[in-house]
């Protein structure tokens, strides 16, 4: 076995695999018909992914070039005797009846490599690999540039957020005047979004801005202060205070993220006082509904809590964007996130707009005092 030790590690350890395919049970009662491996990247981490294809299901698992060694040297010791292998460049075939004297073929390669989704290299607006100073100091990044591994999910969710901001940038004012775009981020907490919007606008599109940031944490925004001093940040700044206590004269855009039940709604409210330009509202545990919701018809599905809360949940966004259109804002709800990052993954996309407040008014009339 020494000698398929020798080849597998050359194989896992490089970066020339396109597949390697297991056959030949040694046993034809033995459930697993074939497995397949192939390189993938998770999380920014090169990785292997191993297919188990069974007579009714097909199962994967995804291993580290060490776990793909010995789980191959374990497939062809005790499952299969014949693996065909396909590098860049060159095709190995192992025959190994007997696994301590494998027969091994090498020729010209005929595979060309493919372009698995999982490879793909995603055109970031902050790339991996390029330093960031505000997710260097917030720990996502290293000092040259690479994305952690723990915070990878942190990192998509940031460009992801990014790429939001970036649809509705036509759409902010630009003040002849020269005054700055008025950013509010309600609920702010740790403030990586709100850091990359400004890190967005300021440094990559040369924008004028003054970005607020509020919390309820004093630590929180000790920690947001300090960290946007470090950086230079002079247009961004953080208080302590609730929403439902904030004032200001105006908003060009109001953010908020996963603000917990009605604190959402008083963050709309402020922005519709404001005639703010542009929402963008990720809302948290509709607690508020919940509490009253009551309909008899329903009712037996309703007594499950789980079923219940998914229901308010929906029922208390899609209110909240018909109140938005009532008020003159053209609404799209939209998938924020993936669902593995967060099950909050719904976005309020809200801008002012004409003309559309009339209709939204009527779609959202109660007909009756129970929902």
């Amino acid at each position: 076995m020494d000698k398929l030790a020798s080849v597998f590690t050359d194989i896992f350890t490089g970066d020339r695999l396109i597949r390697m395919i297991f056959s030949d049970r040694r046993k034809k009662s033995q459930e697993c018909r074939k497995v397949l491996i192939r390189p993938v990247c998770i999380g920014g981490q090169q990785m292997y992914q191993a297919e188990y294809t069974f007579e009714k299901k097909v199962t994967h698992e995804n291993l580290s070039s060490e776990e793909a060694v010995r789980c191959s040297l374990s497939l062809i010791a005790e499952q299969f005797q014949q693996i065909n292998i396909f590098l860049e460049g060159e095709d190995i075939q192992i025959l190994a009846a007997k696994p301590e004297r494998p027969r091994i073929t090498r020729k010209s390669g005929t595979k060309q490599p493919a372009c698995l989704e999982h490879n793909k290299q995603k055109n970031y607006i902050i790339p991996d690999g390029e330093p960031c100073d505000f997710l260097i100091r917030l720990g996502v990044m290293d000092r040259s540039g690479r994305v952690l591994k723990k915070h990878y999910g942190k990192f998509r969710q940031i460009n992801r957020y990014l790429e939001i901001v970036e649809d509705v940038f036509p759409l902010l004012p630009v003040y002849p005047d020269g005054r700055p775009l008025r950013i509010i981020d309600f609920g702010c907490c740790k403030a990586y979004l709100t850091f990359a919007i400004y890190y967005y606008l300021k440094v990559l599109k040369q924008r004028n801005v003054e970005i607020v940031g509020l919390d309820l944490k004093a630590d929180v925004i000790r920690f947001c202060n300090q960290v946007a001093a470090d950086l230079h940040y002079d247009g961004l700044r953080f208080l302590m205070g609730d929403i439902a206590d904030y004032t200001s004269d105006h908003a060009d855009m109001v953010v908020t993220l996963h603000a917990c039940d009605t604190a959402t709604d008083y963050a709309l409210i402020n922005a519709v006082a404001w005639n703010t330009k542009v929402i963008l509202s990720v809302p948290c545990c509709q607690h508020e509904l919940f509490r009253q919701i009551e309909n008899d018809i329903h009712q037996p599905m309703l007594k499950h809590g789980i079923l219940k809360d998914r229901l308010t949940e929906y029922l208390t966004d899609g209110l909240r964007g018909l109140k938005l259109e009532a008020c003159g804002y053209d609404v799209a709800m939209i998938e924020f996130t993936s669902l593995e990052h967060t099950a909050r993954n719904i976005m309020i996309r809200a801008v002012k707009s004409s003309d559309i407040g009339k209709q939204a008014a009527l779609e959202g009339r109660p007909r009756s005092a129970a929902v």
